[in-house]
């Protein structure tokens, strides 16, 4: 997206970009969704059709890893041997699933879902009747299983913390997911530890898990989705500067490093948020966009894009979520809708504020209202929130807050 963005920003010069999977640039979202349901869908990962990138005279190279990032020659090296010299350098090398001791990558009957290649060897077992654990119940799990009960597999969900999602929903909608995830046939394991790995034969694919209350969960499959570790490899082996809070390359408002001829961005960038009031890796589609954006801008010299407020969104259990900002300790939460977890279609908000300000949005088959309403959370609109649950359609609602908020 940032090379594109730059040859639309009239950039024509020499433009490299490298990756070291062989595919050709994709999007990651649905990779636990479609893409893990239906081969036929891998086509639309595609972020550019293939013939984009000699269109725009980008130079693509694909399947080969960089190795270092040389700052005083100005260079990336590559495992071929190749040097690329650069004028400016953009990291946008995202991360690896982190992998669980017991369970490495390559442990035969164990998946982890970062990549293209990985989707396809676990929609290979998702098939009918196959017992599956999901270690994890953040996004990319939670969207794991409800996938795997569509293609008809038994799923139970091992989760350390005690609810789901702890550090993106507030407590209440935490709560009425895992009813909806346990509606939906998923068995959940909250505030479960693992104590050890069950193998039916010394060298043979796990059987299952042993918890730390004792209950055996056996399986045919086990996922670990347990986050990701960013990919600082070249940053940090190149003397930039790392957040230690979130392991993240430290940039600045237009994505630069300590390194003014170095920029990042997505998953490996920590960047500071004004909602959080602190530096944040953001590991969403939009995140990676907007910067991607941003960091084009920015290595042109240009005016850069205004900063959008954070949006998010996952679809599982037989619900598309959208939130707007991020959770806080000190938010009040309402809740407006329908509330049933067993409904067949549920629509509901949930509306996080502080003093009456939306700070937090999260909606549930609700894209639309909470679309009216980013403007109140883009200019801290302070809102009426008795109306907000008991007005008949938000609209008129939304209306009355902004002619409020306007000047005389």
């Amino acid at each position: 997206m940032a090379a594109a963005a730059l040859r639309g920003l009239g950039y024509t010069g020499r433009l490299v970009l490298v990756g070291r999977e062989a595919h050709h640039p994709y999007e990651r979202p649905p990779l636990s969704k479609a893409v893990l349901r239906d081969a036929a869908t891998e086509e639309a990962t595609a972020i550019h059709p293939p013939a984009f990138y000699a269109e725009q005279d980008i130079d693509l190279i694909r399947g080969i890893q960089a190795v270092e990032l040389d700052r005083a020659r100005r260079q990336v090296r590559l495992a071929d041997g190749t040097a690329l010299p650069y004028e400016r350098c953009l990291l946008a090398t995202g991360g690896d699933a982190r992998e669980l001791p017991a369970l490495p990558r390559g442990t035969p009957g164990t998946h982890y879902i970062r990549t293209l290649d990985d989707a396809r060897a676990l929609r290979k077992s998702l098939r009918g009747g196959a017992r599956v654990i999901v270690i994890g119940g953040g996004f990319l799990g939670l969207e794991v299983a409800s996938t795997a009960m569509d293609s008809g597999a038994t799923v139970t969900i091992v989760e350390s913390a005690d609810r789901l999602l702890p550090n993106a929903l507030p407590a209440p909608f935490s709560a009425w997911l895992a009813a909806r995830a346990t509606a939906a046939g998923a068995t959940l394991r909250l505030g479960a530890r693992i104590t050890s790995v069950m193998t039916a034969a010394e060298g043979s694919p796990p059987s299952g898990l042993i918890l730390d209350d004792g209950e055996h969960l056996t399986a045919d499959y086990i996922v670990v989705a347990i986050g990701l570790r960013p990919d600082v490899t070249l940053a940090s082996a190149a003397g930039l500067e790392i957040d230690e809070r979130n392991g993240g390359i430290r940039v600045d408002a237009r994505c630069r490093t300590s390194d003014p001829y170095i920029l990042a961005i997505g998953d490996c960038a920590s960047q500071h948020r004004d909602c959080l009031g602190s530096h944040a890796r953001l590991e969403s589609w939009q995140n990676a966009n907007e910067q991607a954006r941003m960091a084009a801008a920015t290595l042109l010299d240009a005016d850069p894009p205004p900063a959008p407020y954070p949006w998010f969104w996952t679809d599982q259990f037989g619900c598309n979520i959208q939130m707007l900002g991020m959770p806080a300790q000190d938010l009040s939460y309402l809740c407006r809708g329908e509330a049933e977890p067993a409904a067949e279609a549920p629509k509901l908000i949930w509306l996080g504020h502080r003093n009456g300000v939306p700070v937090h949005g999260v909606a549930v088959n609700a894209a639309g209202d909470l679309r009216q309403m980013r403007p109140l959370f883009e200019r801290g609109i302070r809102v009426d929130p008795a109306g907000f649950a008991g007005a008949a359609t938000l609209k008129p609602w939304i209306k009355t807050c902004q002619q409020a908020a306007a000047p005389f």
